[in-house]
């Protein structure tokens, strides 16, 4: 009896620790870590980075090579790293299985870390101008029209067109400007018109048929369209030997409709600052910019994405404060503490400005927010209030690394903000390639 005594407080305890250990195993492989882990050649990879550090003394693993396009794993060829009881350090670039035990035999996680060789690029700081022109014309707003008879009706409404569907074509014709679509309706009169739309991913065929708006005299639909926008932004890195860019490191939405702009072509331009409006609690502040028509800075947008707009710059671009390139930070090389941004608050003047960097999300967030930032200067704090619109792009520099680019404001706190990573920028341009997750932020407004 004494000794069924003794061994049930040892049974209990083990089982609840295998119970956790189970739960910690099932929550790690369903999504808190990323599936593809970037980290440079000669850098060491442990189980640190991945668990608490309570479990780390218990956990072994093992090292496979992936292959990219079957993701078939296999025995990992001793010469590609270093693996020894707590760390591997990786020599050659390429995809690696990292699978993790605890106590040898219950499976924690496996993980891809996708080895490559270090990325420098030239940071950026410079006020861009930023012109964007849709495929189709987008929906933006809807109008009744009073016709002859003094009855307000909405053609277009009644058709089923709704504000965020992109008009595609009318009778045939390829429509590229909000000129051309009102060109179209009054050109078919009170004929009906067969309009095709884009909404979502589906396109979708509609009839209109336009009235006389009895207050203008001309043929309507009802209808407030748009074919683009344009705005002043900053720009984060250049990329010599691929002479790509990166710049704003969020999406382009519409103004109207917070909707992504499907875009057929776009350029940047370099832009200068004419003023500050200060950002404060609840309304966040802005750059008053204007197109200089600079030629120093001129390119094309290719890629208008959540983690901002990618193309080629004409000619290189010179950073005031770097005159090398600067290597780009992976996500375990980024640290809680003292930052700074690189930005524009005067005429095309760039200058650097102090920052914290308080948190490192994760899981990481899909949408362009990996970091949460603080601005500490107090010269940026006076003029600007903290973030406002028009920093997005603004690099950000730790440890002589580019680690990432301002994003967005959080509107009741304008001193702080988000950050996305550069290394999501390099993937997003074609210069990394791997894999991240999803996730949600809390209330923001792009900056």
């Amino acid at each position: 009896m004494e000794k069924e005594a003794y061994s049930r407080p040892m049974v209990i305890p083990f089982i609840v620790m295998v119970f956790v250990v189970m739960l910690i195993s099932f929550v790690l492989k369903t999504n808190i870590y990323e599936p593809v882990l970037n980290i440079s050649v000669g850098d060491t990879v442990s189980p640190e980075m991945f668990f608490p550090g309570f479990m780390t003394g218990n956990i072994s693993y093992s090292v496979g090579e992936t292959d990219a396009v079957s993701g078939d794993h296999k025995a990992v060829n001793e010469m590609s790293c270093d693996a020894g009881s707590s760390s591997a350090v990786f020599k050659y670039p390429g995809k690696r299985l990292l699978e993790f035990k605890l106590f040898g035999f219950i499976p924690l996680s496996n993980i891809v870390i996708n080895v490559v060789d270090p990325v420098k690029v030239i940071p950026g700081g410079q006020s861009i101008g930023v012109m964007l022109h849709s495929k189709g014309v987008m929906v933006v707003g809807m109008s009744p029209v009073t016709d002859r008879a003094g009855k307000r009706i909405n053609p277009a409404a009644d058709a089923g067109i709704m504000v965020g569907d992109v008009i595609l074509s009318i009778d045939g014709i390829m429509v590229k400007s909000d000129e051309q679509v009102k060109a179209l309706v009054s050109l078919g009169k009170e004929n009906t018109l067969t309009i095709v739309l884009k909404r979502g991913s589906n396109n979708i065929k509609v009839t209109v048929k336009p009235v006389i708006c009895s207050e203008t005299g001309s043929y309507r639909i009802g209808l407030y369209v748009r074919d683009g926008t344009a705005g002043v932004g900053t720009l984060s890195f250049y990329h010599t030997s691929s002479r790509c860019y990166g710049a704003l490191g969020h999406v382009i939405n519409d103004a109207d409709t917070a909707m992504k702009i499907d875009m057929a072509e776009g350029k940047i331009v370099g832009a200068s600052v004419k003023g500050i409006h200060p950002g404060r609690k609840g309304k966040p502040g802005e750059k008053v910019g204007m197109f200089n028509g600079s030629r120093d800075i001129t390119g094309s947008i290719v890629k208008n994405t959540p983690f901002g707009i990618f193309g080629e710059l004409d000619k290189p671009v010179v950073n005031p404060f770097y005159k090398e390139a600067l290597p780009v930070a992976f996500s375990y090389q980024i640290k809680k503490g003292p930052a700074e941004i690189m930005t524009v608050l005067e005429d095309n003047r760039v200058e650097k400005y102090n920052i914290e960097i308080q948190e490192i999300l994760s899981p990481p967030v899909r949408d362009g927010k990996g970091l949460i930032i603080k601005v500490t200067d107090k010269k940026l704090l006076q003029k600007s209030g903290g973030i406002i619109q028009g920093m997005s792009g603004s690099p950000i520099i730790q440890n002589g690394m580019l680690v990432g680019a301002v994003t967005h404001v959080i509107v009741n706190d304008p001193t702080r903000g988000y950050g996305v990573l550069a290394e999501w920028m390099l993937q997003e341009a074609g210069i990394l390639h791997a894999d991240v997750n999803q996730g949600t932020g809390i209330r923001q407004k792009a900056a």
